[in-house]
């Protein structure tokens, strides 16, 4: 056996493509385009390394062109929740012992084929089953997925690298073992990467997984799956499921052996999760980890000495990049009226120039929102808005289903810092301005601060230190990421640890060490190389 100590490969920020008319990766991704759109695939649930296929078939469209049919999944049942829990349960004890440098292995050999040989593919069926533009699927599926599972790889190394200090005599170590017992990954649909992070990092640190992703992910959720596979996963480590949230949740959060849940989702999911496993807290084997990163009402503030034009490019990019389907995107922007009337010039430059369609077409800036479910919640705002005293629809409010589930980026004008779109998360491209008195910065301050019930992200805008100084102060719990001069949106894997709390969550920072830091339970062990041979200390001596 080498007992060799090795050092993983350094992580690096996967590059960004650019695909640009003429590149070969457009090239690429136009092929891939064609052939996934060419054919109907029969997607299987994965236990046990095998594939599970049902008589339940679920038919999966593009949001974009919901009367195109992509292919079929096969809905699971409680059996199927069961099966994978106990497949996670028997292939834990060979996983938690198998070498880190195994484990670190298949993880980094995954993340060369996501942004090698599989890139065109998961890039294009992010776009055509999730409706990301070719740059939006690029920075997530592709790029962010690779550096969540190379830099993970790193993180671990680091935290089984730090130990406690020791002397001649006493050799003190830190084991950090996996939880005792199934993790349960529970995934949202808006970012491929996240539908992968969630269930690998507990993975990686010595964890069985049961997943379960977002229905509308289903499509780029199994080519992650088959990534792994492909990389040497073994059977049962991580376990993909298609079943209902209810479904899922009965069996799991009453299961002895649920150690944690790994989550990204709306806030009323994650509380109500929070509270059915409270209510069953003791029939578990341990005190389960709970992670959840849920919504945001993130803002964009601008002080009175702000740049006119970064404030607009900032609203636009960060309202209206993904359809607003980022719990990071900006929905709520508080602006001074000294301003107002150049911003306005510039947001309306923007807007006019922006265009809405199919992901196809690479001119487009704007796709279609997820499904008809979240078509509905839009328009139904964007209707109230058109009808409200408090608030006036300065740009867009037009929406249409009969293709694709498009709403049009909206731009909501109100004179009540209140108004329901300053508070409540829509989840679309919709964004709500309130202009502030010049002079009333403070109150503005105040205003951003005790206005929602989120502390996700924010920014601000300024060109006076003091000011950023002050406000970083005054805010210091109003957002877990927080940018100055930046719009709200874009993390980056290493760069800005993503995560919120307050109602966004439990802010453990996808994308760092803390994060996987949760997924493990570490036993110190103290070893004595003298013992002692008499009770008696000096201070018994006469």
């Amino acid at each position: 056996m080498q007992n060799s100590l090795y050092f993983v490969p350094p992580a690096k920020n996967e590059p960004v493509l650019s695909y640009k008319s003429g590149s070969p990766e457009r090239e690429k991704i136009l092929k891939a385009l064609e052939c996934a759109r060419s054919y109907e695939v029969d997607i299987p649930m994965i236990i046990n390394g095998k594939e599970v296929f049902t008589e339940n078939k679920i038919k999966m469209s593009p949001p974009h062109d919901h009367q195109k049919v992509l292919g079929y999944y096969s809905r699971g049942t409680e059996k199927h929740v069961e099966d994978a829990i106990d497949a996670a349960l028997a292939a834990r004890k060979k996983w938690a012992a198998m070498s880190w440098k195994q484990r670190a292995s298949i993880f980094l050999k995954a993340a060369g084929m996501i942004s090698g040989p599989y890139r065109a593919r998961i890039n294009s069926a992010t776009m055509l089953a999730q409706s990301k533009s070719v740059h939006q699927a690029e920075i997530d599926s592709a790029c962010e997925l690779a550096d969540f599972l190379r830099f993970n790889v790193q993180y671990m190394t680091e935290i089984y690298n730090e130990q406690p200090e020791s002397d001649e005599s006493i050799w003190n170590r830190i084991e950090q073992r996996g939880l005792e017992g199934f993790v349960f990954a529970l995934t949202p649909f808006n970012f491929t990467a996240i539908a992968g992070n969630l269930p690998s990092a507990p993975a990686l640190m010595g964890n069985t997984v049961v997943w379960k992703p977002s229905n509308t992910q289903i499509y780029s959720a199994t080519i992650i799956m088959e990534i792994f596979m492909e990389a040497g996963l073994p059977d049962g480590v991580i376990n993909l499921v298609y079943v209902s949230g209810p479904v899922a949740g009965k069996t799991i959060f009453s299961h002895k052996d649920f150690a944690g849940i790994h989550f990204t989702g709306s806030t009323s999911v994650f509380q109500n999760i929070w509270k059915e496993i409270g209510s069953n807290i003791q029939n578990y084997r341990s005190y389960p980890r709970i992670v959840g990163e849920t919504g945001g009402k993130n803002f964009v503030l601008a002080h009175k000495s702000a740049n006119a034009r970064q404030v607009a490019t900032a609203l636009t990019r960060g309202a209206f990049e993904y359809q607003g389907q980022k719990c990071s995107a900006a929905s709520r922007a508080y602006l001074p009226q000294n301003l107002w009337d150049e911003i306005w010039d510039e947001i309306k430059c923007d807007m006019e120039s922006i265009k809405m369609g199919p992901v196809e077409d690479f001119s487009n800036f704007v796709n279609a929102v997820i499904d008809e479910a979240s078509f509905d919640k839009l328009s139904s705002f964007i209707d109230g808005a058109k009808k409200a005293d408090d608030a006036k629809i300065i740009y867009g409010g037009n929406y249409d289903k009969s293709v694709g589930y498009f709403i049009e980026p909206t731009i909501i004008l109100t004179t009540n810092p209140h108004y329901i779109t300053m508070e409540e998360e829509l989840f679309g491209p919709v964004l709500t301005i309130y202009i502030y008195d010049t002079d009333k910065f403070e109150e503005t301050i105040e205003l951003v601060d005790n206005t929602s019930i989120y502390a996700l992200t924010g920014s601000i805008f300024s060109k006076d230190r003091f000011v950023i100084e002050d406000v970083m102060e005054k805010l210091n719990h109003a957002a877990g990421n927080f940018y100055i001069n930046d719009k709200p949106t874009g993390a980056v894997v290493n760069q800005q640890p993503f995560g919120g709390a307050r109602g966004s969550g439990t802010n453990d920072k996808a994308g760092s060490k803390l994060n996987l830091l949760r997924w493990v339970s570490p036993r110190t062990i103290k070893e004595c190389f003298l013992p002692a041979e008499s009770y008696k200390y000096p201070f018994l001596e006469e």
